[in-house]
């Protein structure tokens, strides 16, 4: 069973691993499919669900609900998560794609997810992309209207850095409980600049701007999204001939904790003391088997530094 996380003092309690589904229009499920894959994931004790109201050109929400509607009673089961404060031109009122975090739209877009979702309340809601013309007051506004309707319980960023958390924090009413970053073993630069802090050889990029520890020391969870991808979606990294060495170490851990290299990729991210939560987009149901068999193992700190050097990082 998946084990849960509390995501601040007082906040939302979900599941350690969260089933993404950003590509749900691509796997071509029926609803009553889709309802059977929902209710296997659950008694995985993999309960919250990650969503936008821009994935799989605005569909994705409302095919999720239509597999809710089927069993009703999958809802009481999970925690959902959605982003808002995107517009993208699958929509043709767009007529080119931007950010948008006026209150107007943070409200219109929860509202919509409330009913493509077919729920009566949002767990958490993240504001998808920092957007230059965010006026924190205006998000604050929306924030505060929502939760005091009862339409949406807690609140949080995807992709933000610190100061524009702090920035946002200053106006809301209610505290950022988590921020969803790109993390994996070759995207882990949050990881690797503080490690290199004052080393001038010109391989150390300002990239992060320490939002790691920031939201540490805020009680921020980390949920990472693509624990396998390397690049900007380029592809995933396991199995793949551009990490010969990550893969040889890969698979000499997977065989010394006797578990899958897949389990050992996402119990390098469980291993920091950041208490993160890994946003997966498996339907395979040997592959969500194995991302939870993570859980069972901790690596030893040696194995842990092992795979960040075999993923191409260094120590200075």
């Amino acid at each position: 069973m998946v084990q849960r996380i509390t995501l601040a003092p007082q906040g939302p309690e979900f599941s350690r691993f969260v089933m993404g589904y950003w590509r749900l229009m691509d796997w071509n499920m029926s609803p009553l499919q889709l309802a059977s894959f929902i209710e296997e994931h659950l008694d995985l004790g993999i309960t919250t669900v990650d969503h936008a109201d821009i994935y799989g050109g605005y569909q994705c929400e409302a095919a999720f609900g239509e597999a809710l509607k089927l069993v009703p009673a999958l809802r009481d089961r999970m925690e959902i998560v959605t982003k808002c404060g995107i517009a993208t031109t699958a929509k043709p009122e767009h007529a080119l794609g931007h950010y948008i975090t006026d209150s107007a739209h943070i409200i219109k877009s929860a509202e919509q997810s409330l009913v493509n979702l077919a729920t009566d309340r949002i767990d958490l809601l993240l504001i998808h992309r920092p957007d230059p013309l965010m006026d924190a007051d205006e998000v604050a506004e929306a924030f505060l209207n929502l939760h005091q309707s009862g339409k949406v319980r807690h609140f949080g960023v995807s992709n933000e850095d610190p100061y524009t958390m702090e920035l946002l924090q200053s106006a809301l009413h209610q505290p950022i409980c988590a921020n969803q970053l790109q993390m994996s073993l070759t995207n882990a630069t949050m990881i690797a600049q503080p490690m290199n802090t004052n080393i001038c050889d010109g391989l150390n990029p300002v990239l992060d701007n320490g939002v790691l520890n920031y939201c540490r020391l805020h009680n921020i969870t980390i949920q990472t999204w693509s624990p396998f991808q390397y690049g900007f979606f380029e592809g995933v990294f396991i199995g793949s001939e551009k990490y010969p060495k990550l893969n040889a170490k890969l698979d000499e851990l997977a065989e010394k904790y006797n578990v899958t290299n897949t389990a050992i990729a996402l119990a390098w991210i469980l291993r920091h003391p950041a208490k993160m939560q890994a946003v997966t987009g498996t339907i395979n149901p040997k592959r969500l088997r194995d991302c939870a068999a993570a859980l069972d193992i901790t690596l030893a700190r040696e194995d842990w530094y092992a795979l960040y050097l075999a993923a191409g990082y260094r120590l200075p």
